[in-house]
């Protein structure tokens, strides 16, 4: 494996971007699809897509102060339509009432923000003439289907698909991620042959050979990281026995692109417990913001990130460079354990805060850890449990480590213990 991922699994924690002209019909990025509407219906949004209160540095201020790290953005989503100035199509920002690429500045302004690049790439075009239409495509019921298919050569696009891809690779500088969706093999579907996913990853490790590859090109064996969608495991992926690199990406809602009507938000006290979640299992996190039309995140989104970037400010030690705890660390009920290998420190998230005591059971507590401190503010948790409530636990002292905890839990959303280690 070329790709750099030392970066990757230090830095944790990423903010995904989906925009496209389906912010504008504003109800889910599918909607071509969902709704099966024709080209000539779905051009409405490409002749008004006019994102005149569009600022990256807005966007990249509230990603970085939410405590992320790095972006990846939807260079071109299903619909097909592309965000910079590509010269292999007119379906382009260029040629909306947008006028401009909106790709450069964007990625100009992450970069200055101290943010790594990723560019996510759909393998599917709905709106290419040579993408053959299949079990998904907006066309899939016309009916002159099989006709409108003989005049479609799936191997142009994927030339065209590989031109935008070296397009991607050469125009923007070092790119950290190349985040492809999806394939979808099988019966009237597609996969490698239709990508010609082998001849891609050649020029991609051509091109740039530190770029970490998604796992979505129907080529087992390739893909530098492990990505569930909308779906947190309940442990450390592994594959052939062996862990691997991983990253779950999820959204605030049910919408990956802005849906003005969605209401199944995920609170901020969510959200932060699934980032802590995915860092205890040893992966990371990429979580959406759908903007608006006009080029902002809108309120629900914004209010979510700052809620976020208020717990990362005080709490960021047990995220970043942190991992899965070692094994011999029993992790209490109601709480997530990660480790900093390089610190030997072990940071515990308290899901649910007890009253007075906190028992970290088993040899490897009692003989290692050697001072405690709440993390958002340095204060001391001092051990173990005087005569009388020791007879009252009925433990043996010795087998355990007994935090004693406030009793009213610390002001913030998931109270963390900072646990420093012996060598």
């Amino acid at each position: 494996m070329s790709a750099d991922t030392k970066w990757f699994v230090h830095d944790r924690f990423g903010l995904f971007i989906h925009w496209g002209l389906y912010s504008l019909p504003a109800r889910h990025e599918w909607v071509k699809h969902n709704e099966q509407i024709p080209d000539n219906i779905y051009d409405r949004y490409f002749k008004r897509f006019d994102p005149d209160l569009y600022e990256p540095t807005l966007w990249a201020k509230a990603a970085g102060n939410a405590g992320m790290k790095y972006f990846v953005i939807t260079t071109k989503h299903h619909e097909g339509f592309c965000l910079w100035d590509s010269k292999l199509t007119n379906y382009k920002a260029t040629q909306s009432p947008a006028g401009r690429d909106l790709l450069t500045p964007m990625v100009k302004a992450f970069r200055k923000e101290g943010l790594r690049t990723g560019f996510y790439h759909s393998l599917i075009d709905w709106h290419h003439p040579d993408f053959v239409i299949d079990r998904i495509h907006p066309q899939r019921s016309h009916p002159d289907r099989e006709k409108l298919n003989k005049a479609r050569v799936q191997a142009r696009y994927a030339a065209y698909l590989h031109g935008q891809v070296r397009e991607l690779l050469t125009q923007f500088g070092k790119v950290d991620i190349l985040w492809f969706d999806f394939s979808y093999p099988g019966s009237d579907g597609k996969g490698r042959a239709d990508w010609q996913s082998e001849k891609l990853v050649k020029l991609i490790r051509k091109l740039q050979p530190k770029v970490i590859l998604d796992d979505r090109l129907d080529l087992p064996g390739v893909g530098d990281v492990k990505t569930p969608e909308q779906f947190q495991p309940r442990d450390w992926p592994m594959v052939d026995g062996k862990r691997v690199v991983w990253e779950a990406c999820q959204t605030f809602s049910g919408s990956w692109g802005y849906h003005r009507d969605e209401n199944s938000w995920r609170s901020t006290d969510e959200l932060i417990r699934t980032l802590i979640d995915c860092v205890s299992k040893g992966g990371n996190l990429l979580l959406n913001v759908g903007p608006t039309g006009r080029g902002e995140f809108d309120e629900r989104a914004l209010a979510r990130l700052t809620g976020i970037g208020e717990w990362m400010k005080r709490h960021s030690r047990s995220i970043y460079g942190c991992t899965q705890a070692p094994a011999e660390f029993q992790c209490p009920p109601d709480c997530r354990l990660t480790y900093n290998p390089e610190k030997k420190r072990l940071y515990l998230h308290i899901l649910a805060w007890p009253y007075k005591h906190l028992f970290l059971d088993g040899k490897a507590f009692v003989d290692r850890v050697e001072y405690a401190q709440l993390l958002n503010d340095a204060s001391e948790i001092k051990f173990g449990l005087d005569d009388w409530h020791a007879m009252q636990a009925g433990t043996d002292a010795k087998s355990s480590v007994v935090l004693n905890l406030p009793q009213t839990q610390p002001n913030v959303t998931v109270p963390v213990v900072e646990l420093f280690l012996k060598d």
